[in-house]
């Protein structure tokens, strides 16, 4: 296993995981954020959960010589990229922030790491590369494409790095497409903080069980699945995470460039997964639907059996744990981290 990693995007919501998982691996950590979306708190968190420390600096992706500083002074041997936009629907609204931070933010990142010499890469891609699929599962071989700028940004830095990785074989590259990410450590201690009024299903739902939000807005009441409502593949973060250092084991094998789904198999409609959390919490949750958002689609789970038996990795958690664990998190951090 490579023992010193720096992770980009290390104090937002799947990186501060992620760390907790390298540190508990023996792995020295360097973590690079700019904290737009991310919480110097969580990282004091996940040095207080792992009970070691890890090194932060406050810096942005795009400033290439301050990365480039970091891998040699810590004598980085991989990086773990996160750092980047990750709203469909702001990504509508704000494309060019989004190529920007995303898509240059990379072409920084990948020129700072072939200058120094680290030629390890981990990077945190979507499923949303997979656009609106013509089938459910989805595996791999699926033909790409994306029906927003996040989703195309995402996509633009894998065709970027199969381009690198063509030109420069030495590279050891494992892409990873997440699907819905949920839940929190089940410490209670780190999860999602969303800034603003949260993107993602399950903080908005939390937050609407727990008083924070009057009532949760349901996206579209209209699409062709069992109930009207988008199905999505929701993974447990920490299975994620685990997902990682599946991965970074793997680049120490040199496999070259390497794409894998991680996600559980399973699709849960809108309304499925309010069941569940209203199970988690006890009481009802208020709901209405309206418009369908731009951008969405109907349905999106996947086919996770390469991960499975390329890097011996699958979800262990159920949907039952990611609403228990999102709840124990809401209710201790009802407005998120201080």
């Amino acid at each position: 296993m490579i023992e010193n990693v720096l992770v980009t995007g290390g104090a937002g919501y799947i990186g501060s995981h992620v760390c907790v998982e390298l540190l508990e691996q023996g792995c020295k950590v360097v973590v690079l954020d700019n904290l737009s979306n991310g919480s110097r708190v969580a990282l004091d968190r996940v040095q207080e959960i792992t009970g070691k420390s890890l090194e932060f600096v406050q810096g942005d992706v795009r400033d290439e010589t301050t990365v480039q500083a970091l891998l040699q002074a810590h004598e980085v041997g991989a990086v773990i990229h996160f750092a980047g936009l990750k709203a469909v629907g702001e990504s509508v609204q704000q494309p060019l922030d989004y190529y920007d931070n995303n898509v240059n933010g990379a072409v920084r990142l990948f020129s700072a790491m072939a200058q120094a010499g680290v030629k390890n890469l981990v990077f945190s891609s979507s499923a949303t590369v997979y656009g609106d699929p013509s089938s459910n599962p989805i595996n791999e071989g699926f033909p790409l494409s994306a029906t927003n700028p996040y989703g195309r940004s995402k996509l633009m830095i894998e065709e970027m790095l199969r381009d690198l990785y063509v030109s420069d074989p030495d590279w050891n590259i494992s892409i990873l497409r997440y699907f819905n990410p949920a839940g929190a450590h089940p410490s209670g201690r780190i999860g999602e903080h969303p800034s603003g009024i949260p993107n993602n299903l399950m903080p908005y739902i939390a937050q609407t069980a727990s008083g924070v939000r009057e009532e949760l807005s349901v996206f579209g009441g209209d699409y062709p699945t069992r109930d009207g409502t988008g199905v999505r593949d929701y993974i447990h973060v920490t299975d994620l995470a685990k997902g990682h250092i599946k991965a970074l084991a793997k680049l120490a094998e040199a496999p070259g460039c390497i794409t894998h789904n991680l996600g559980t198999g399973t699709g849960y409609s809108v309304l499925e997964m309010l069941a569940a959390f209203e199970a988690a919490c006890g009481k009802p949750i208020s709901h209405k639907i309206v418009p369908r958002r731009p951008g969405d689609i109907a349905e999106c789970y996947a086919d996770p059996a390469l991960a499975e038996r390329d890097l011996d990795w699958r979800a262990e958690q159920d949907l039952a744990a990611m609403c228990a664990d999102a709840w124990r998190w809401q209710q201790h951090n009802p407005a998120g981290y201080p």
